[in-house]
């Protein structure tokens, strides 16, 4: 019997062998494509240049992990990064077993939530203070919120040239109810200096070394968004336990920002005077380039901005891509879109790769960062290969890049179109 091939192999095989294969496809005739996907390409007239039909870039792995949905995609185990398919993200509320799962170290072990304690201390804060999760319950009024979380290189995997980092698709995002307490309300009970510009976190997950005086991740955000009503220490979600990979028993959640901002496994909040300097906030960590650069090119660490609110995007979650239909069949499609700090204005769904749009039903969101359902009803119009594409433009007027947007070192912020797709016979 042969040895089983470690997972970080098979990993980078899959990306050696996929990126292998984008470059046999971009050479492929129209002819070619069409011979491949198995059936004529409606609309290919609107294929959009160098252009790889989705059907022939579709793959997905299964893994077991307790408390997870056996079709979630595994990226790495050590950390774990795990994706959700987009099909699987069809609930309204994103349930436990759905959830991405984003970590730079190894979650604590032997967790007592009766022991638990944070501490809020900084430079910028009047009197350092320590609560146990009993006291937060007890001495602040509790709110729940819909926010949605975004892994800021949530669709890394599209960038060409590649770049480095676990390569999402378009799984690593939800929207959860999450239970706590306002940060806000904890950060007044401290008191805060006048000189107080940023908040940064501090987890009690371990450094992959094993090294107890590294950090794995410490960021933060600034003042305005640490004291935004939905800005909250949380200690539920979906109104159980955080589950332990996304967080248990403890941490932050900040709606619409990189999902990097909001710390898991708190136990420690500090206020700064300054930028936040912990682990993951300098140099290229969540970061992209200040101004538009090259494909490739190299950026100094000094010319690259910290990554704030996300930018608008959206998701096909019914149906699963690869469905087919019979000619004359109505396809009912739907999905959820969000925008930041913002909202989505309007969704467009296109079944000719851009070349016109039809306007979808889009419901407002339940609570503010929130993601938005949306809904819509196609027809096609002859027997042949299709691709559904959606595009979510923000209240601002910007709407989703139709394929894949400026390039960056990190491969952060894809927010081209959502696209799934269908045959019609």
């Amino acid at each position: 019997m042969s040895e089983k091939k470690p997972l970080k192999k098979l990993f980078h095989e899959r990306i050696n062998s996929e990126v292998s294969r984008r470059s046999f496809l971009k050479k492929s005739s129209l002819a070619g494509l069409t011979a491949l996907v198995g059936s004529k390409i409606v609309f290919a007239n609107s294929l959009p240049k160098n252009y790889t039909p989705l059907a022939l870039l579709e793959e997905a792995a299964a893994f077991p992990i307790k408390g997870k949905h056996d079709d979630l995609v595994i990226l790495n185990d050590r950390p774990w990064n795990i994706e959700t398919p987009a099909h699987l993200l069809d609930d309204k509320v994103t349930p436990a077993s759905k959830m991405f799962v984003r970590n730079n170290g190894l979650p604590p072990e032997n967790i007592d939530p009766n022991s638990w304690k944070l501490k809020i201390g900084g430079e910028s804060v009047k009197a350092a203070k320590e609560f146990s999760i009993k006291e937060l319950k007890a001495k602040f009024k509790t709110y729940s919120y819909q926010l949605t979380l975004e892994c800021g290189g949530n669709g890394r995997a599209e960038f060409n040239p590649p770049a480095k980092g676990n390569q999402w698709t378009t799984g690593a995002v939800s929207c959860a109810k999450w239970t706590g307490v306002r940060l806000r309300d904890v950060l007044n009970d401290v008191g805060i200096k006048d000189d107080a510009v940023y908040i940064g976190y501090y987890g009690a997950d371990t450094h992959l070394s094993g090294d107890p005086g590294k950090n794995t991740i410490s960021r933060g955000v600034p003042m305005a968004k640490a004291l935004e009503d939905e800005a909250l220490i949380a200690w539920a979600m979906n109104d159980e336990d955080i589950p332990l990979q996304n967080g248990f028993p403890l941490r932050l959640v900040f709606g619409g920002w990189p999902a990097s901002t909001s710390g898991k496994w708190l136990n420690e909040i500090v206020v700064r005077n300054k930028v936040h300097d912990g682990a993951k906030m300098n140099g290229t960590a969540y970061r992209v380039p200040c101004e538009t650069v090259a494909p490739g090119e190299k950026v100094p660490d000094e010319k690259m901005c910290i990554i704030e609110s996300m930018p608008v995007k959206s998701l096909i979650t019914y149906p699963k891509s690869g469905g087919i239909l019979k000619l004359g069949q109505k396809l009912s499609l739907r999905g959820h879109a969000w925008a930041g700090d913002l909202n989505v204005k309007s969704l467009e769904v296109s079944i000719d790769f851009g070349a016109s749009w039809k306007t979808a039903k889009i419901e407002s969101p339940v609570n503010r960062l929130a993601w938005q359902h949306w809904n819509i009803e196609l027809d096609f119009p002859e027997r042949g290969y299709y691709e559904v594409w959606a595009k979510a433009t923000n209240s601002n007027g910007k709407s989703q890049s139709m394929i894949v947007p400026g390039w960056n070192p990190k491969g952060y912020l894809n927010n081209a179109c959502h696209r799934i797709a269908i045959k019609v016979n």
